[in-house]
């Protein structure tokens, strides 16, 4: 339990916490108190701008302050270190020293993401992750519609992975269903080509969908030279949304299976003769008896398949291209570029819509109805 809880406590507070900034401003910090969201930056307050960057300078710390900034105004960071460098030449008055050395120290935007960061505590992140910001007088908005990325994606992420899992269920239904019937060594063999996706690397699967799908690999080679297609037709199936989703129910098909076999194989052949010597026709026996019997056994599966869906991020990075990304490409994206406090803050929206679905889950149908085994 506290290998799984304290992570994820540690990732949410690292979504609305960064001290980059905070640590060395204290003069900043003492002005934004004394004065409201909107206030124009005054001499005193470029005094203190001064006195921090003097501080900065000294600790050594102005390229993590600047990278803080960063995170909001892009292009940001240089002009910290910058300042840094000559601010013991500094000499009153500050703002327009200040202003000659960079006139970018006089956008109300940079001083509206100080003004935010002078705080360890924000909730600058999430707003990133919905695509609002603040504005120069402190309140809420959109972004301009050519920045609007995570909440698109967000929403495409799980409209995906929906997709992904009815798939996924569809294809697995009559293949457990065909394991549950066939005599036990027929069985165990197509037992093993259902298992042989998790004896094999993902980066071998993945490489093999390419080898197939690509323009010039071997489906569209074979189409054309059936003549179902010509060679200028070729279709495009890889590095985009269609092979995110191809690629995608490969891997996680055996997923499905799995759950959905174990429960139908205990379900008594007897009920669906019982039901067909009443008259009942094959469609009636079905749907009346079997598959309420298999409906654990499917949200197993369901929720199995859609929780691992939604979180993959490497697949999509190989197959998808710019079409078939997903939002855990944006968090695996901020963390490699060390904005950690970005990267946590949409993990923690990522966790909360899984949280929400499950919950739903459990008031529709019943968390207690899940059977794996």
């Amino acid at each position: 339990m506290i290998t799984f809880v304290v992570p994820i406590g540690q990732m949410l507070q690292r979504s609305v916490y960064h001290d980059g900034f905070s640590k060395t401003s204290p003069g900043l910090a003492a002005w934004f108190d004394a004065n409201p969201a909107g206030t124009e930056p005054d001499e005193a307050a470029y005094a203190a701008l001064a006195a921090d960057l003097v501080l900065m300078k000294q600790n050594r710390l102005a390229g993590e302050a600047g990278t803080r900034i960063n995170y909001s105004v892009p292009g940001t960071r240089s002009l910290f270190t910058a300042s840094a460098r000559t601010a013991d030449d500094l000499a009153p008055p500050f703002r327009e020293a200040l202003l000659a050395q960079d006139r970018k120290w006089g956008d109300p935007l940079i001083w509206v993401a100080m003004r935010e960061a002078a705080s360890p505590w924000t909730s600058d992140f999430y707003l990133t992750g919905v695509d609002m910001q603040r504005s120069p007088d402190g309140d809420v908005e959109r972004v301009p519609e050519r920045d609007r990325v995570y909440l698109w994606l967000y929403v495409k992420t799980f409209i995906l992975s929906g997709v992904i899992t009815g798939i996924c269920l569809l294809l697995a239904f009559p293949i457990a269903h065909l394991l549950a019937t066939l005599p036990m060594a027929k069985a165990n063999l197509l037992m093993i080509l259902v298992l042989l996706p998790f004896w094999t690397s993902l980066l071998v699967r993945t490489t093999s969908w390419i080898v197939l799908l690509q323009g010039q690999g071997v489906i569209n080679s074979l189409l054309v030279a059936t003549g179902i297609i010509d060679d200028s037709g070729r279709l495009t199936m890889i590095y985009n949304q269609t092979g995110t989703i191809i690629v995608m129910v490969h891997i996680l098909l055996p997923f499905m299976v799995l759950p959905l076999y174990s429960v139908m194989r205990v379900i008594p052949p007897s009920y669906a003769r019982a039901a067909r010597s009443l008259g009942a026709t094959s469609w009636t026996t079905f749907r009346r008896i079997y598959l309420p019997q298999t409906l654990p056994g499917i949200g197993a599966g369901v929720l199995l398949v859609f929780i691992l869906a939604v979180g993959y991020y490497i697949t999509p990075a190989l197959v998808g291209g710019a079409e078939g990304q997903l939002f855990s490409n944006q968090i695996q994206f901020h963390m490699s570029k060390s904005n950690w406090s970005q990267a946590a803050a949409l993990a923690a929206m990522l966790l909360a819509g899984v949280l929400l679905l499950y919950w739903l889950y459990d008031r529709l149908v019943g968390i207690d109805k899940l059977k794996l085994g």
